[in-house]
């Protein structure tokens, strides 16, 4: 049995990576490079905001002309969310491109991937210092659910495919891998990750409606227009659910694989206990989980929509709470505690019935 599950899996992975090859991508060229040296030059633009531009000399560190030297024009437009103020030793991403007076070259962006190398060898060496071997599992579910997210759902949604069917069928296979990985091929799992599919279906229609109802247009933020821009026949409306879906999995998961794990505990010490016992146990526990969990996922939204509350004390507050992207966020936040609160009995009742299908150890 075991076998089978880890070849169907392995299957709906492969399958679902085919979508990954993109042949008709391009890439615009960049080359990486750290500042030697800057000059500044005032410019009379007769724009309320002084304008700069920066004139840097850039080594270059990983092209063909490794060590070698170019010159590197940068405005400053008194636009912070654009301006990049170049420093000596700071390392950019340069564009080069040709134009009627030769080769000029821009700057892109400032390289931020060092710092983000950096914070992922912190979690991993804690993860797995503290979960020892179940936290090398969790690093490779991780792993594995986010190359699921980028070589699986994010080819299959710009191919044609239904963004609302591709999360659903990402989320599931992510879920399964999850689950068995930590949780081992067992009973235990198998409640999480049918508690975990329920609860998932279940906020992907309360998605539904609720975009319908709220007659949201999917356009929530400025990276939306830009993706429109690059791919105007896709559809925003199923994206947006998608989007809904995808950030209640995590959550849901931990919750799933806590109800299953507690009525697991429950049973191994006291087998004689029968469903409706064992399914009482899994929501008392399930109770205190709500209240944690479903705290954390309205932090981490109100925490990333942190500049809209601000922007708040500028607005008709009836005005803003009708806004399009204000309804989105707070619609996600409420969706993704919804899923919470109704994984816990979904799998309390799985796994309380499951335990008790056999007269064998609990979950084995």
């Amino acid at each position: 049995m075991k076998k089978l599950i880890v070849l169907f899996i392995v299957f709906i992975l492969n399958g679902l990576c085919v979508f990954a090859h993109d042949s008709g991508a391009e890439f615009l060229p960049r080359q990486i490079g750290v500042v030697e040296s800057v000059e500044y030059e005032d410019i009379d633009a007769n724009t309320d905001y002084p304008q700069v531009r920066q004139r840097a000399i850039v080594k270059l560190l990983n092209t063909e002309s490794k060590g070698g030297e170019i010159g590197v024009v940068n405005m400053i437009t008194g636009n912070p969310q654009y301006d990049i103020n170049l420093k000596k030793g700071m390392k950019i991403i340069i564009h080069s491109e040709d134009s009627d007076g030769g080769i000029v070259n821009s700057v892109e962006d400032v390289q931020r991937s060092g710092v983000l190398v950096f914070l992922s060898l912190i979690f991993c060496a804690l993860l797995i210092y503290v979960g020892k071997k179940k936290g090398l599992y969790s690093l490779v579910s991780i792993i594995l659910t986010c190359v699921l997210i980028f070589y699986a759902l994010t080819p299959m949604i710009l191919h044609g495919i239904h963004p609302v069917l591709a999360t659903v069928i990402v989320c599931l296979v992510s879920t399964a891998l999850t689950m068995y990985l930590v949780g081992g091929f067992n009973k235990k799992s198998t409640s999480a990750t049918i508690g975990c599919t329920l609860s998932i279906i279940f906020a992907g229609l309360l998605s539904y409606l609720t975009v319908k109802l709220a007659y949201l247009t999917g356009f929530a933020g400025e990276n939306v227009m830009f993706l429109y821009t690059a791919h105007p026949e896709l559809n925003f409306i199923g994206i947006l659910i998608s989007a809904m879906i995808l950030a209640t999995l995590g959550a849901v998961m931990d919750v799933a694989m806590s109800i299953a794990s507690t009525i697991n505990e429950i049973y191994s010490v006291d087998n004689t206990k029968t469903v409706k016992e064992l399914f009482k146990s899994g929501m008392n526990v399930g109770r205190d989980i709500i209240g944690t969990m479903a705290n954390t996922l309205i932090l981490v939204y109100i925490g990333g929509s942190l500049p809209l509350l601000l922007l708040a004390n500028n607005i008709d507050l009836y005005k803003f709470i009708n806004l399009n992207q204000v309804v989105t966020e707070i619609a996600s936040a409420l969706i993704g505690s919804c899923a919470i609160v109704i994984c816990v009995p979904l799998t309390a009742i799985v796994a309380s019935n499951l335990v008790r299908l056999t007269h064998e150890e609990p979950f084995e």
